[in-house]
C-alpha cells in the first residue's frame, strides 16, 4: 500500500498546472495546451494508482486524508473514497484529457488564437479537475460544501467568456440556480452543526451516521435542504431548466464536463448524505421522489424528441437519464443501487460521446440547427459511425454500457414498485425515437451539396484519439462490467445497511402446488 497522499496530489496536480498555464507569457501561450493535456494525464495516473490500492474486503473509506481544519467549528480536510467515489473520479479524470484534446481547436489555430484567450480557458479547464477530485473524495460535510460551491466558479466563466451568442443569460441561470442550491444546502449544514455529534471533527461523514441527533421533524427538514440542493445538481425536473441553456451555450468539452461529471454531485450526494445521514426521512420521502424520477425521465424524453438544436436534444437525454439514475437510488434495493452508481459512470461516458461528437459536426458546418444538415454520413462516414454507436448505446442498447446499468436500476426498481418501473420503461422507448431521428435527420439522405464551401474532411487523428477511449469504454462497460460494480457493490451494500433496507425475497412461481 502507498503512503502517498493521493488524493490530494489529483487536486495539486492539476491546480499547479492551471496556475503555471495562467502565469505563462504571451510568447509561450501556445505551451498552454500540452501543459493542460500532461497535467490531466498526470492526474489520470494517479487515478489509475489509486484505484491499483483499492481492497474491496478493506473498510468503507480509502486513501485517507484527515488533518485538523476549523476544529472551533467540528471542521477538517478530510479526504476518503468508497467504491462509488472511486468510480466517479476515475471518470472524471479520463474525461478531463479527453475533453482538453477535444477543446484544442476551440479558439483557433496558429496565427489565428488570440493568447490571452487561449491561456485562460484551458487554465479554467484544468482548474476543473481538482474541485472534480474533492467534491467526490470529501469526507467532511463541510469540506464537501465547499467544494460543491468552488467548483461553480470556473464553470460559469467558461460558459460567460467562451460559450455561444447567449452565454451571459445561461452563466447567469446556470450560477444564480446553483446559489439558490448551495444556500438551501448550507442551512441544512447548519443544522448538522447544531445536532451533530460535536467536537472537533464533528462534521466527519463516518461520525455522523447514526449520530444525527433532533426530533423526526428536524431531520426531514435537514433532509430537504440537502436533496433540494441535489435535486438542482443533478438535475431533477422541476429544478432543470438552467440545463438545457447552460449546455447548449457552452463550448461542448464545457458541457461534457458539466453534464457528464459534475451533475454527478447531485446524485453522488443523495448517495452519500441523503441516504446515509438521513435514514428515515429517506424512506419517508421516496414515494415522492419516485414519482419525481419517473416525470423526468418521461419529461427528459418527451421534449428531447421536439428539439431542433442538437446540443439542447442532448441535454433533455440526459434529464430522462438522471431520472434513471435517482429512481435507481431511491428503490432501496441492491440490485438498483448498484445499476444507479454504474449508470452514472456510463452517462459520463455517453454524453462525453454525444456532445463531442456534435461540436466536431458543427465545427464543420457552423450551426447546431438539425434541419441544416443531411447525408452526412457521404461525406464523413467516421464521424456517422461513431455517432451512431454513442447514440445506440444512450439509449441502452444491449452489447453497450448503458444497457447494464438500465436494466439492472429497472430490475431493481420492479422488485419493490412495478408501477414505476413499467413506467420508466417508456423511457427506452422514447430514447430510442429521439436518438434515431437525429441520425436520420442529420445524416442519412442524399449527399449534401457544398456549393459555397469545400466539402468537410472527416475525423481527424486528433478526434479521433478524442473517440476511441470513448468508444472503448462503451464496449468494455457493455460487455465485461464486472470491475465497476465489483468497486461500488460494497458501497451500494453498506448504505443499504445504514438505510435499513432489505432485497424483496426471491420468488419461485414454479414452486406453488
Amino acid at each position: 500500500m502507498t503512503t502517498l497522499p493521493l488524493l490530494t496530489l489529483m487536486m495539486v496536480v492539476p491546480l499547479v498546472g492551471a496556475v503555471v498555464i495562467a502565469a505563462l507569457p504571451a510568447a509561450s501561450a501556445a505551451l498552454a495546451k500540452p501543459i493542460a493535456l500532461g497535467a490531466s494525464l498526470v492526474t489520470l495516473v494517479l487515478a489509475c494508482v489509486g484505484w491499483a490500492q483499492w481492497d474491496a474486503a478493506g473498510p468503507q473509506f480509502q486513501l485517507t486524508e484527515t488533518h485538523s481544519w476549523i476544529p472551533q467549528f467540528g471542521v477538517s480536510y478530510a479526504v476518503g473514497v468508497d467504491g462509488v467515489a472511486l468510480a466517479l473520479i476515475v471518470m472524471a479524470c479520463v474525461l478531463a484529457p479527453v475533453c482538453i484534446l477535444a477543446a484544442w481547436n476551440d479558439l483557433g489555430e496558429g496565427a489565428g488564437e488570440d493568447p490571452k484567450r487561449t491561456k485562460t480557458y484551458f487554465a479554467l479547464m484544468l482548474s476543473l479537475l481538482p474541485f472534480m477530485v474533492g467534491v467526490f473524495a470529501a469526507t467532511d460535510v463541510f469540506l464537501f460544501y465547499v467544494f460543491f460551491e468552488a467548483m461553480l466558479i470556473p464553470v460559469y466563466f467558461l460558459i460567460g467568456l467562451f460559450g455561444g451568442p447567449r452565454r451571459q443569460y445561461a452563466a447567469m441561470k446556470f450560477i444564480l440556480f446553483s446559489l439558490a442550491g448551495g444556500l438551501i444546502m448550507l442551512v441544512g449544514v447548519i443544522a448538522l452543526y447544531v445536532h451533530g455529534p460535536g467536537g472537533a471533527d464533528g462534521f466527519l461523514v463516518e461520525k455522523l451516521i447514526g449520530n444525527v441527533g433532533g426530533s423526526v421533524e428536524a431531520q426531514r427538514w435537514m433532509f430537504l435542504a440537502f436533496f433540494i440542493a441535489f435535486a438542482i445538481k443533478a438535475p431533477m425536473w422541476p429544478v432543470h431548466t438552467w440545463l438545457p441553456d447552460a449546455s447548449t451555450e457552452a463550448r461542448p468539452a464545457t458541457a461534457v464536463l458539466l453534464v457528464g461529471v459534475l451533475d454527478k454531485v447531485g446524485t453522488y450526494g443523495m448517495i452519500r448524505f441523503c441516504l446515509s445521514l438521513f435514514p428515515e426521512a429517506s424512506a419517508w420521502a421516496t414515494p415522492v421522489i419516485t414519482v419525481l424520477a419517473v416525470i423526468s425521465v418521461l419529461y427528459g424524453a418527451l421534449l428531447a424528441i421536439g428539439q431542433t438544436d442538437m446540443m439542447r436534444l442532448i441535454a433533455y437525454t440526459s434529464i430522462s437519464h438522471f431520472g434513471f439514475i435517482v429512481l435507481g437510488i431511491f428503490a432501496l434495493t441492491s440490485t438498483a443501487g448498484a445499476g444507479s452508481a454504474l449508470y452514472m459512470v456510463n452517462h459520463g461516458f455517453s454524453t462525453a460521446g454525444l456532445f463531442l461528437l456534435a461540436g466536431f459536426l458543427i465545427a464543420r458546418r457552423g450551426s447546431k440547427r438539425i434541419p441544416d444538415y443531411g447525408g452526412w454520413q457521404r461525406v464523413t462516414p467516421v464521424l456517422a459511425g461513431t455517432f451512431l454507436v454513442a447514440g445506440l448505446s444512450s439509449l441502452a442498447l444491449p452489447g453497450l454500457s448503458s444497457f447494464v446499468s438500465e436494466f439492472l436500476v429497472l430490475v431493481g426498481t420492479f422488485q419493490v414498485n412495478k408501477p414505476a418501473a413499467v413506467i420508466a420503461t417508456l423511457g427506452i422507448v422514447l430514447a430510442a425515437l429521439y436518438i434515431l431521428l437525429m441520425y436520420q435527420r442529420i445524416f442519412t439522405g442524399p449527399k449534401p451539396n457544398f456549393t459555397d464551401r469545400a466539402a468537410p474532411l472527416d475525423l481527424s487523428w486528433r478526434e479521433k484519439a478524442v473517440v476511441i477511449p470513448i468508444i472503448a469504454s462503451f464496449l468494455v462497460l457493455g460487455f465485461y462490467p464486472k470491475p465497476v460494480l465489483d468497486l461500488v457493490n460494497p458501497a451500494v451494500k453498506q448504505t443499504m445497511d445504514i438505510v435499513g433496507a432489505s432485497d424483496p425475497a426471491p420468488t419461485n412461481a414454479g414452486s406453488a402446488k
